[in-house]
């Protein structure tokens, strides 16, 4: 729900910035399935709602189309969000405002982190909605000439989340996007040492209300997101209770609606301790989670403050998880003080070992606002150099940890690897889920015109063309066998992805730290707007 009607009325121009290319944002599968680009932009689009009720809004995200002359005409005024890694398309937003003569403000969690980063924009909200939201609409109402210099506005009361309005769904069709996207919470109650949640956020996970995550997710369903929907919480049990408090109400919704829908989530691996959450999130539909496992070796995870990670047996969690049907997607860093020249091997062993499929292995950068940022700083270690992979002066020689993290990469994801990590979880994890009801949300003549031409696409991409066709099929025979037709998209969809984007990185096209801004992206945006 937007505020009250303002004294004027102004057109806002929302714009979220285009992502470089990257291993999470799954671009090699969009093909197949039809869309434009990975999940919603939270953030922008609740800004988009919070506006007073009497401005008019239009959202533009660049990964679907490039704001253009018409949009900057029409605006009074052009917002814009987005993380470290957009930094550069940020400037380039900013730098094309500008040049209409539009005043241009920036929120998100970059700027929060490191407000010095964009000197270039008229009004720096930093902070989440709150205060200093409704400052900014104040000082727009009254006025949306260019400020004489910067104006930095800091959120020091916050909005709770339960009088978030819904995001602006209404602004897109969630139909072109990978995946559906809702927030339940906010903050995270651990201190990992290279995470900034709980500086930009807190570490009191702060909550919406079941009801209002039912209506939003009636909205996503609504506006075209037909597929899966992925809970964006820094972690979805930061808050166990309130965890188990919502469960019900996906439950009773996911019956509602016929099962339309997977759900997924970012949760800490010591969810394991929670068999009786772990089953209600089976019952709700919920297939994967995104666990920061970061190292096997429990020693390390000490050392960047993840004993979360040290409750039970890294091994034996997976386990746990395993058996409620959920598939673990993990994070795994390397550049730790820690790495030697074994660590690949220790990493391949695990990743072997534990049959996860999907793993972001991630060269180590230092965030602003974190512990380890500030020890880096304090040590000399902190690199800010154009075209380096990440920003920390590594213990080892740079050239050796980023070849490690080529080669530790790669291995994980050749095509015959990668895909008997799946065939395990085709005979030892998929059947432990629901089975959903054939239900007429699910089974209808949209929805098989779709998997039709998803399939059709595998078959021809991958089934014929691929150089990887004897693994595909011999994975496909597999998943045919048990009438999963599902499993085998779902397998072929993504696994393209990884191996396409695991040999771009072993060529050297692609880099080693999907949370640094890609320098070549930047020189591109440099040429395109000169």
């Amino acid at each position: 729900m937007s505020r009250a009607n303002s004294e004027v009325c102004r057109n806002v121009l929302c714009v979220f910035p285009h992502y470089t290319p990257s291993f999470g944002t799954f671009e090699h599968a969009y093909p197949f399935v039809g869309v434009k680009a990975f999940m919603p932009p939270q953030g922008i689009l609740v800004i988009a709602s919070y506006m007073p009720a009497n401005w008019k809004v239009r959202f533009v995200d660049e990964n679907v189309r490039r704001a253009g002359a018409a949009d900057f005409l029409w605006a009074d005024v052009v917002f814009v969000s987005g993380m470290h890694i957009q930094r550069p398309q940020i400037q380039d937003i900013n730098r094309r405002a500008h040049a209409y003569g539009k005043v241009t403000a920036l929120g998100g969690p970059s700027v929060s982190g490191a407000p010095e980063y964009y000197p270039d924009f008229d009004y720096l909200h930093v902070g989440e909605l709150g205060d200093a939201t409704d400052d900014l609409v104040a000082r727009l109402t009254e006025s949306v000439m260019r400020p004489g210099q910067q104006i930095r506005l800091e959120t020091n009361d916050r909005l709770p989340l339960s009088a978030f309005p819904i995001p602006a769904y209404d602004q897109i069709d969630v139909g072109q996007y990978f995946l559906g996207s809702v927030q339940f919470s906010s903050g995270c109650p651990y201190r990992c040492e290279f995470c900034d949640i709980p500086e930009l956020y807190g570490r009191n996970p702060r909550l919406k209300t079941p009801e209002q995550i039912v209506v939003e997710l009636d909205a996503i369903l609504a506006s075209g997101g037909q597929r899966s929907i992925y809970f964006v919480d820094d972690n979805f049990v930061g808050n166990r209770k309130a965890a188990k408090e919502l469960l019900p109400h996906l439950i009773e919704w996911q019956k509602k609606n016929g099962y339309a829908v997977q759900l997924s989530c970012e949760a800490t691996l010591n969810i394991a301790k929670s068999p009786d959450l772990l089953a209600m999130m089976r019952e709700a539909y919920f297939c994967t989670i995104f666990c920061g496992i970061e190292t096997p070796d429990p020693e390390v995870q000490k050392l960047i403050a993840k004993d979360q990670n040290n409750m039970m047996p890294i091994m034996d969690a997976i386990g746990i998880i395993h058996s409620f049907g959920m598939e673990v997607v993990s994070g795994i860093i390397m550049g730790l003080d820690s790495d030697t020249p074994d660590t690949p091997d220790r990493i391949l062993e695990f990743v072997e070992d534990s049959k996860i499929p999907l793993l972001t292995i991630n060269l180590l950068q230092a965030l602003p606002r974190t512990p380890l940022y500030r020890r880096l700083q304090a040590e000399g270690r902190l690199v800010e150099q154009p075209g380096r992979e990440s920003n920390v002066e590594f213990k080892l020689p740079y050239d050796q940890i980023v070849e490690m993290w080529r080669r530790t990469f790669t291995a994980a994801y050749t095509p015959q690897a990668l895909y008997e990590r799946f065939a395990y979880h085709v005979e030892r994890v998929f059947p432990n889920r629901i089975t959903p009801p054939a239900s007429k949300q699910r089974v209808n003549p949209r929805n098989i015109r779709s998997a039709l031409r998803i399939l059709a696409n595998l078959l021809v991409r991958v089934g014929i063309m691929s150089d990887y066709r004897n693994v595909f099929w011999k994975m496909a025979r597999q998943t045919l066998a048990k009438g999963d037709i599902e499993a085998m998209i779902h397998i072929g969809m993504v696994s393209h992805h990884l191996i396409t984007f695991a040999r771009e990185a072993g060529a050297g096209r692609q880099g080693a730290s999907f949370y640094n801004q890609d320098v070549r992206e930047a020189d591109a945006l440099e040429r395109r707007s000169a």
